[in-house]
């Protein structure tokens, strides 16, 4: 089978991509181990710049609609305000962080895919090999579980490498990472909301670590815990009863939906591009879940992407083009690692005189207009955007 484009992955960031690329006449092939999508909420924020990359292809405001618009933050400690985060400054479209489970984003991805071409999406196909030379490249994969003589070959301009943190492009290819891991272990859990933090964020600011709490749409509230050490066999209840511990809050275990238990690590590709086959999303970088930048990292990967994709398939690119891209997304990885390691600073235990320090210079951050807004920049991604607006063309010229 034959496209101008091969992606390995149908995740958020590969869905995108495709629908992008399909919209601007490239043909496609998205190759998906998984058969059925996984149908928990998983990743749930999504940031300002990445919903500008998602309007693209006129889906934002249907997100939008379906989800929650977190339009605010607070940041509490023993009961008490510290600090309040508007996001109303941060983007003139979107001021907000979107709340919308990760199933939905990719359902309606998928959808944009499918009326762009009904054949790109290939479900169950399990990836064997990869090769590639001067002008084209080529993976060979087989059905999920099935026997190695029953695959197939896949033949593209390009073949992009989405297939998440374990990516088995990236290993084909022999691209090194360079790895971290982190003494911070969280649990989550899905519950019904209690109504009196609306459509706010809550970051609980305890002696004991912290608690974060995102609305959802269905009346549903995300709980995030930090622990001390590894969570694994955490039951709905045990997470109930952390979250009132630190809190006074008691979210109902009867209630909860969904429930993961995480310990942090981080990688990133030293390469990206290598020939003909290019590492995008969780496949080039793997950054803590704490904050949210992992898929929207992902999609402004693709959003850089896909016009010198669209030149490469028409012979327009130079050489240059892709250095240019590897090193900015390097780049943009590596800030949002240090984000990623600011904020899961700011939620390690803390003997309570050093909490009481601490919460009282946030309070009077969080009073200054200039610094607030600055942070609220930095907590919704913003300063991707305006590095990208800075640095050139490329991710502002993505065709939408």
């Amino acid at each position: 089978m034959n496209a101008d484009v091969l992606i390995v992955g149908g995740g958020p960031v590969g869905l995108y991509l495709a629908a992008v690329l399909l919209r601007q006449g490239v043909s496609v092939r998205v190759l998906e181990r998984k058969i059925a999508r996984n149908h928990h909420s998983r990743a749930i924020g999504i940031h300002p710049p990445a919903l500008a990359a998602l309007d693209q292809l006129g889906i934002a405001r249907r997100m939008v609609a379906e989800g929650v618009p977190i339009r605010s933050g607070l940041a509490v400690s023993r009961g008490r305000t510290v600090g309040h985060m508007p996001f109303a400054g941060v983007s003139e479209a979107f001021p907000f962080v979107l709340s919308l489970p990760q199933y939905r984003t990719e359902q309606l991805l998928e959808e944009q895919v499918h009326a762009l071409d009904s054949g790109a999406l290939v479900r169950g196909m399990e990836v064997l090999d990869v090769a590639y030379d001067d002008g084209t490249a080529s993976v060979s994969a087989k059905p999920a579980g099935g026997a190695a003589q029953g695959s197939s070959t896949f033949r593209a301009s390009i073949v992009i490498g989405s297939d998440g943190p374990r990516s088995r492009i990236r290993d084909l290819i022999g691209v090194p990472v360079r790895r971290k891991t982190y003494p911070d272990h969280y649990v989550m859990g899905d519950f019904a909301d209690h109504p009196e933090f609306g459509g706010r964020a809550v970051l609980f600011l305890e002696s004991g670590g912290i608690v974060e709490s995102f609305p959802l749409p269905g009346s549903v509230r995300r709980w995030v815990v930090r622990l001390g050490k590894p969570g694994a066999g955490a039951t709905p209840e045990v997470l109930a009863r952390l979250v009132a511990d630190r809190t006074g809050i008691h979210p109902e275990a009867a209630t909860n939906t969904m429930l993961s238990a995480f310990s942090v690590r981080s990688s990133v590709a030293r390469r990206t591009v290598a020939g003909r086959v290019i590492l995008v999303g969780d496949a080039a970088h793997e950054i803590s879940p704490i904050g949210g930048q992992g898929m929207n990292l992902g999609w402004l990967d693709a959003q850089a992407l896909a016009p010198l994709i669209v030149r490469t398939v028409t012979g327009r690119h130079t050489p240059e083009d892709f250095r240019d891209y590897e090193r900015g997304r390097y780049q943009a990885a590596l800030r949002a690692r240090r984000q990623a390691e600011i904020n899961m600073l700011l939620g390690r235990p803390l003997p309570a005189p050093v909490l009481a320090f601490r919460n009282s210079v946030m309070g009077a951050a969080a009073a200054s207009p200039v610094i607030n807004q600055w942070v609220a920049g930095r907590f919704t991604m913003q300063h991707e955007f305006d590095a990208s607006f800075v640095s050139g063309s490329s991710s502002r010229s993505c065709p939408g």
